[in-house]
């Protein structure tokens, strides 16, 4: 269903030699003459970018696209992109699209993660843009100067998370990143055990982002400028810091409530402003997060999800545990990929509200 003629378009299918139904599945397909099915050769890291490196040579266009297995793109998406690409100058590197999901009445889980997309990828990657700040990529949806691309280096195949630092190293580059309002649904993972090794993956790839470019960090500061390097640090930094650090405030307020301590004469004046301040950065987070969320579902006509704002806090939480078990693969397992499981669908889908 995507508008864009059929003669200038080049779809290839990424497989790899060791996913057998995949590949019985696409033989089995009537693929239409532009459709190319290309087999990675098995190696080591086994991971999505360097899938993308490996069909990159395959693909003989000047601009590349890319889309997930299960996304449904908005049909002009790709002629939006392209009359970006081609009508500003040679910084612009990516055109990303915008990302939300199908499927948010199939669970709480669902709910929470769309409304987290909504207010990512409709108010805040937007609004980083206008500030001329470093954009972390979608993992999808993603529309490249080939030539821009191929400058840069490509995909980093080692980060599981390779859309975030390939946002960091075209901000390093001078380049930018322009958001289209243009929405690619995508499917939310419906129960616990595929939503946790999906968001322990993406955190696992933002710390390793964070350890790559942090690694010189004169160096960084030297690319990115001293604006955007704060930016660096409060965003990517900034989360994964959140993320770990989060429970152990309840768990040092239980603590506190426990012993009797909390706030008692008998506590010096350094821990009482402490946990004051601790106390307040954490309502202040909750009150901003939930106010950014409330407006991105109302302004993106799901007013039925508005409700759901208010138990983001331990949505938190289970992204906290999950930051907690990227540390521990990061340690152990860095460049393993657990592959996000999906629902088999037959028909387009329509975005429910």
């Amino acid at each position: 269903q995507i508008d864009y003629p059929t003669s200038k378009l080049e779809i290839l299918l990424i497989t790899e030699s060791i996913d057998h139904e995949t590949r019985a599945a696409l033989a089995r397909a009537r693929l239409g003459p532009n459709m190319t099915v290309v087999v990675v050769p098995d190696g080591s890291p086994r991971t999505k970018p360097r899938a993308l490196n490996y069909a990159l040579q395959s693909a003989g266009g000047d601009y590349v696209v890319v889309y997930d297995a299960e996304d449904c793109p908005e049909p002009d998406q790709l002629r939006r992109a392209l009359e970006i690409l081609q009508g500003c100058d040679g910084r612009v590197g990516c055109v990303q699209a915008r990302l939300n999901i199908y499927n948010p009445r199939a669970s709480w889980l669902t709910r929470q993660f769309t409304i987290e997309y909504t207010a990512l990828f409709d108010c805040l990657l937007p609004a980083l843009q206008r500030l001329g700040l470093p954009v972390p990529l979608g993992g999808t949806s993603n529309h490249f100067r080939r030539g821009f691309l191929e400058m840069i280096g490509g995909w980093d195949p080692y980060n599981v998370t390779e859309d975030a630092d390939l946002g960091m190293r075209i901000a390093r580059a001078k380049g930018q990143i322009v958001m289209i309002q243009s929405t690619t649904w995508e499917e939310a993972p419906a129960r616990l055990r595929p939503w946790i090794g999906q968001r322990t993956r993406w955190l696992k790839g933002w710390m390793q982002t964070y350890l790559v470019h942090m690694r010189n960090p004169r160096r960084s500061l030297r690319d990115l400028g001293f604006v955007d390097f704060l930016a660096f640090q409060a965003l990517m930094g900034g989360v994964l810091l959140s993320s770990l650090f989060h429970p152990l405030f309840y768990v040092l307020i239980a603590w506190e409530l426990w012993t009797g301590e909390f706030l008692s004469s008998s506590s010096g004046i350094l821990d009482q402003g402490f946990l004051l301040l601790a106390g307040f950065n954490m309502i202040a987070g909750y009150v901003s997060a939930m106010a950014l969320a409330a407006v991105a579902t109302m302004r993106n006509g799901r007013r039925a999800l508005s409700p759901y704002v208010l138990l983001m806090p331990f949505y938190w939480l289970l992204i906290s545990y999950a930051a907690w078990r990227a540390m521990a693969q990061l340690a152990v397992a860095p460049h393993f990929w657990e592959k996000t499981e999906h629902a088999a669908r037959r028909k387009p889908v329509a975005a429910e509200v």
